[in-house]
């Protein structure tokens, strides 16, 4: 089954509304960075980063999982900046926290708010988004994978 996540990038910008290009958006590696770019333009704020998160889960030798070789990259000085953090998906609440880790490694922002096209529930975590496009609890087996096929993305559910 697919979900086309274009209409979804709409449904959040609204939520959010214009914002004041001080606000740096700092998207979560790798489909939170692909739905900050595109978030961004429609919101009127400025992309100043990509955040990747392997070395703060606390989950990753559990789960079987290698970190990664993604770089964090923030292009800006973060101290006292309003952050809006994009990321795809929402559910456990340990990517968000290892992202806010992340973050604070390269400053301390005046303030950071959570953007999520899905949230899936399930928290693990009191993580919550600030602003979100659709609540979709699915099945524990179930996962939810955003696609990039160029210029539009797309979620996957893909059974488990």
């Amino acid at each position: 089954m697919q979900l086309d996540a274009e209409p979804l990038i709409s449904v959040l910008a609204e939520k959010i509304g214009n914002t004041s290009p001080d606000i740096g958006v700092v998207g979560i590696h790798t489909g939170g960075v692909w739905v900050a770019d595109k978030l961004a333009a429609k919101i009127g704020a400025t992309k100043i980063g990509r955040i990747a998160v392997t070395l703060h889960r606390d989950d990753y030798a559990m789960r079987g999982l290698h970190p990664q070789k993604n770089k964090t990259e923030i292009g800006v000085d973060i101290n006292g900046r309003h952050i809006l953090l994009v990321d795809d998906v929402i559910q456990s609440g340990r990517t968000i926290r290892a992202a806010i880790n992340e973050l604070f490694d390269f400053g301390r922002p005046a303030s950071v708010k959570l953007a999520v096209l899905v949230d899936r529930g399930g928290r693990e975590l009191p993580m919550q988004a600030d602003y979100i496009a659709i609540t979709m609890p699915l099945d524990g087996a179930q996962k939810l994978e955003l696609i990039n096929s160029g210029d539009d993305l797309r979620f996957e559910i893909l059974e488990g």
